[in-house]
């Protein structure tokens, strides 16, 4: 697998991290993706279809959320929809072109506000597991996930255990070693999910960076771009009724179905990435911006 290029870019009052997989230059280049991933995640979560995005003529990022991963932390705790999709539009600012936005759960939701409020700033979606409405005992179950190890864990062994017992469509990694990009280490030597406590405060449900329902709707209902929904089967967050409320609001919005949880692109890369790659390969030809006095990745 390519290994990608570790780069720092401008947010909205922040430094945001990612990862950048140019494009191979042995195929004719197709554009440009930018991916961003769930609540609780990083971007790491994206390696596998990043180098595949890449290998097919795609310049990728994937990119940390703040207070994820290496991203900075909100001085302000501000981890609001609106301050999500301030930083997909400083991000998006430093590209040459509109990407395709893939977008996971919060990635997803940061998405649908971005281009439905601000029509244009992509050139498609990849939905992956998320739509307006959704089933809240799913989102509950992720907000109990997040809140479940206030005190970390003594080992990398129980980093596993507990990613097992969420992630019951994954097999317990092998090698734990790869749980490190996950977690950060204290000084007392015990382990840390990678992302800002702050996420879960004044929150019983999804971290604060929910979108209200209603908003979602709305940009939604505005979206005019390709669209392509990926749902789980087996997901406990959005159902088959979500997925068909969203179709009739998103013009030419396409579905397709992974026998997956909500985790859909790690539960199965492989039948994620042909699926995602029929979607793209109807895209038209996107058209590149003037952006020539803002810095590219």
């Amino acid at each position: 697998m390519t290994s990608p290029e570790r780069r720092e870019l401008p947010g909205a009052g922040l430094t945001l991290v990612g990862d950048r997989w140019p494009a191979d230059p042995a195929v004719p280049r197709r554009g440009t993706c930018l991916l961003l991933h769930g609540g609780g995640q990083t971007r790491h979560s994206w390696r596998a279809t990043g180098a595949r995005q890449a290998a097919g003529g795609w310049d990728t990022l994937s990119l940390d959320a703040r207070g994820h991963g290496e991203s900075n932390w909100a001085s302000d705790g501000d981890y609001s929809i609106d301050a999500l999709v301030a930083d997909l539009r400083a991000v998006v600012e430093t590209l040459a072109e509109p990407p395709v936005v893939f977008g996971a759960s919060m990635g997803g939701m940061t998405a649908i506000v971005g281009e439905g409020e601000n029509p244009g700033l992509v050139r498609a979606l990849v939905l992956v597991d998320i739509t307006p409405r959704v089933n809240r005992a799913g989102t509950e179950n992720i907000g109990a996930f997040m809140r479940s190890a206030p005190n970390g864990f003594g080992s990398l062994d129980e980093v596993a255990d507990a990613v097992a017992a969420f992630s019951r469509h994954r097999r317990r990694p092998r090698n734990i070693e790869g749980l490190k990009k996950n977690v950060r280490q204290r000084a007392d030597g015990r382990w840390y999910w990678h992302w800002d406590p702050a996420l879960m405060r004044d929150s019983q449900d999804e971290p604060r960076r929910a979108a209200g329902e209603q908003r979602l709707l709305a940009a939604a209902a505005a979206i005019r771009v390709p669209t392509l929904l990926v749902r789980g089967t087996d997901s406990d967050v959005v159902t088959a009724e979500h997925a068909a409320e969203f179709l009739a609001l998103v013009p030419g919005a396409q579905l397709v179905e992974v026998a997956a949880g909500h985790m859909v692109a790690g539960d199965d890369n492989d039948v994620f990435t042909r699926q995602v790659e029929g979607f793209l390969n109807l895209l038209p030809s996107g058209q590149p911006v003037d952006r020539s006095a803002s810095p590219r990745t």
